[in-house]
């Protein structure tokens, strides 16, 4: 138990090292980073009077959500995304890592492959993500305290398990040879059920949402939980994306032994 502890110590360090180093490099041109930023900011911002004008058409709930719960679903959406891509931007080259034998470098360093393939690059626009989620939260919640507390925890356990889909769906280059398309369709898929309301799924989909696609646990229960707390339903939350992201860690290790290297070594700092 013990030398488990001390493996996740040295995680969160190595993370937090990586951080300060891409957040170092990106402040040194600053322009470009707050131009960046504001600018992500401000496109979501569309979708916001997008809702509204629904919202005024239609009048009360859509799918069981009034505004200000679809404001929290894209709120709590928006920041999950954006710490993930501050954090861990580089989930969206994992193919192209693999396939061109960039991973070498990664694999000749003593440290977590996965962790420091996914840290060692940040996204500038992820912070106009990650900022517009706390924007909307306090225009439309003020000073909820229990709205606000499980935004906060949405923020981690979303980020976490968007990036272990994004991980998930990269791996099976070790499978398939080339998996760049489901790559990159797999988070945008997850995201599409994660900005409308649960309300309007049924069936088979709204299964897929709380397992294969772990949409409700992105954002519609900790807007349950938002609402209603229940001791219960938080530990249904923590323990279902603890496991699809110790799934997504070990499916990752499980292909990296399938991996031929590419020969190719390129100097790292």
């Amino acid at each position: 138990m013990h030398k488990h502890v001390v493996r996740a110590m040295n995680v969160f360090r190595l993370i937090g090292l990586y951080f300060k180093v891409n957040l170092a490099s990106a402040l040194e041109y600053r322009a470009s980073f707050l131009l960046q930023a504001f600018g992500m900011a401000l496109n979501n911002c569309s979708f916001v009077f997008f809702w509204y004008i629904a919202f005024s058409q239609i009048g009360g709930r859509i799918g069981g959500y009034d505004f200000n719960d679809v404001m929290f679903i894209w709120a709590l959406c928006s920041s999950a995304f954006g710490a993930s891509h501050i954090l861990f931007a580089n989930m969206n080259s994992i193919t192209r890592i693999i396939v061109s034998g960039e991973l070498d470098t990664f694999l000749l360093q003593p440290k977590d492959v996965l962790v420091s393939l996914l840290c060692s690059k940040t996204s500038l626009t992820a912070w106009g993500d990650f900022l517009y989620g706390f924007i909307l939260m306090a225009l439309t919640h003020g000073g909820d305290a229990q709205a606000w507390s499980m935004f906060l925890l949405g923020i981690a356990i979303g980020g976490l398990l968007m990036t272990a889909i994004s991980v998930t769906a990269h791996t099976m280059t070790f499978y398939l040879g080339d998996a760049s398309l489901i790559g990159s369709m797999a988070l945008e898929f997850v995201i599409n059920f994660c900005i409308y309301p649960e309300g309007i799924y049924r069936g088979v989909v709204r299964v897929l949402m709380l397992s294969v696609i772990p949409a409700s646990f992105i954002v519609h229960i900790p807007l349950k939980l938002a609402r209603h707390f229940s001791p219960g339903l938080l530990l249904l939350l923590l323990t279902v994306s603890a496991a699809y992201c110790c799934f997504a860690y070990v499916f990752f290790y499980r292909g990296l032994k399938r991996y031929e290297s590419g020969n190719l070594i390129i100097a790292r700092m």
